[in-house]
């Protein structure tokens, strides 16, 4: 098994000490309010690899927006239940999702970098298909193209990335615009961070 295979089985494994560590504090609230500002009144959000579902999917649900959250961890999604248990969340793949229905907003927040190059570039029809015209997506990347591994509990955690106009041309061929693009944002803990708007 890769180390890119290895991740779903590493947030199941450590859900709760993800889940704990990760904390309520939402690190990334500048980026969420830019994000919400562009939703529609009710808009309901699709986050996909939602984890606990804080404190994004709180804060979100805390503005008026119903949230879905999607995520490949059934320990996670039991995590999110009981955090935000007038949402909907479900056990899902990103890299499979087939959902009815569209979304006034989508979030990939810390997980898309969790795939391998070649399974990154397919989500972007995904993300087409899945967001209602004007729909905000925010995402997060590396800030170049490359692979790395980091750890969660001390064990190996695959990270990936495409090239910065990479992702620009995938988003523009899918549908969408760049609002906003920040690599390793210090205000935001060092995220590369990506706003875009379904035309």
């Amino acid at each position: 098994m890769t180390a890119a295979e290895r991740v779903v089985d590493l947030y199941r494994r450590h859900a709760g000490a993800w889940a704990a560590a990760r904390g309520a504090k939402l690190r990334e609230r500048a980026w969420i309010e830019r994000f919400a500002v562009m939703l529609g009144p009710g808009a309901t959000v699709l986050d996909i690899g939602c984890g606990s579902g804080e404190p994004i999917a709180a804060c979100l649900a805390g503005r008026g927006h119903p949230v879905a959250g999607i995520d490949s961890s059934p320990e996670m999604i039991a995590l999110f239940r009981a955090n935000l248990p007038g949402e909907v969340a479900e056990v899902a793949d990103m890299r499979s999702l087939s959902l009815d229905g569209r979304f006034g907003g989508l979030i990939a927040w810390d997980n898309l970098f969790h795939l391998a190059p070649h399974e990154q570039r397919p989500m972007f029809p995904v993300f087409r298909d899945l967001a209602l015209p004007g729909a905000p997506l925010l995402f997060t990347s590396g800030p170049a193209f490359g692979e790395a591994i980091g750890t969660l509990q001390g064990e190996p955690l695959y990270h990936a990335s495409l090239g910065p106009g990479e992702y620009r041309l995938l988003l523009g061929r899918n549908g969408f615009d760049v609002v906003a693009h920040a690599a390793e944002d210090p205000d935001c803990g060092g995220h590369t961070v990506w706003l875009a708007r379904r035309r």
